[in-house]
């Protein structure tokens, strides 16, 4: 039984206590917070998203609103925040700029929670598809599946033969260097809705055949998230549910990912403060905290 399962057992039977004797029992807290590592790319790293973060480098674009910052914020861990915009899994055992340190020298055998995005930047298949895609869309103004057509199975193609083993190997290596750490890796939410909604393409300028078929593609990298999760030892958290009805294209105060066009962010195609908030809000959920 770890320190805060301990406390957090004690406090109950003193709580039960004290109700039952009409008295109020002060709130405990664990006595040393838990050590946590945020580690992974802009979705981690909250990039787009001011503040930002001044122990970072400018580079990363970490704000102090990523999910990271809000799960520490409310359970009062002790984060080190390695996460940095663009970080590849390669990125975990190498230095992604100069004087940024591997991800993984932020672990250690003391650490007991390790939170993270990681997989979309990966041989820049995702980042790819959404450029791709907007680039022809713009050239159809919107109609047809221009992208489907050029890349067809390319970009499923280059998740399963790099990115879903590389995902698997960036686990291990957490687990290696943190032992006795939980570990939890976040799917993406929606960037897009299931289908095309033609309201959309002035913020968004995918061809309105492309949108299931990006979506269908995002459907895949998650899948390999979850299935690298699953051969690792890792919590999945799986964020397709709760990100159902908040994709780019919708209003701000509803959208938790920023759009191309006219966004909020610095950024876009990221979450913005919400969408953090959210993706904090389903990790905790999934990790009992």
């Amino acid at each position: 039984m770890s320190l805060r399962a301990l406390v957090r057992g004690l406090a109950a039977v003193a709580a039960a206590g004290t109700a039952a004797l009409g008295l109020t029992a002060p709130t405990a807290h664990a006595s040393t917070p838990v050590p946590y590592v945020a580690l992974g790319d802009s979705y981690s790293a909250g990039s787009g998203i001011l503040p930002l973060d001044p122990a970072a480098s400018l580079l990363c674009a970490r704000s102090t609103a990523n999910y990271p910052h809000v799960i520490a914020a409310r359970t009062g861990d002790q984060l080190t925040d390695a996460t940095c915009g663009g970080a590849e899994t390669k990125d975990f055992a190498g230095s992604q700029y100069p004087g940024v340190a591997p991800q993984l020298d932020a672990l250690s055998g003391s650490t007991e929670l390790v939170t993270m995005t990681i997989g979309g930047n990966d041989s820049n298949t995702f980042i790819d598809a959404i450029l791709a895609c907007g680039s022809a869309g713009v050239v159809t103004l919107g109609f047809g599946d221009p992208c489907r057509t050029l890349y067809g199975s390319s970009f499923d193609d280059t998740i399963d033969s790099s990115t879903y083993p590389a995902l698997v190997g960036a686990l291990r290596a957490v687990r290696a260097k943190a032992p006795n750490a939980r570990v939890a890796i976040l799917g993406y939410p929606w960037i897009l809705p299931a289908t095309a909604d033609p309201s959309c393409f002035a913020k968004m300028p995918i061809a309105s055949g492309d949108v299931p078929y990006l979506r269908d593609l995002q459907t895949h990298l998650n899948s390999a998230v979850r299935r690298a999760a699953a051969a690792t030892g890792a919590t999945y958290v799986d964020l397709s549910a709760a990100s159902e009805g908040h994709d780019a294209c919708r209003p701000a105060g509803t959208r938790w990912i920023e759009p191309v066009l006219f966004g909020t962010n610095f950024v876009p195609v990221h979450p913005n403060a919400l969408g953090e908030s959210r993706m904090a809000d389903r990790t905790m959920a999934a990790l009992g905290l």
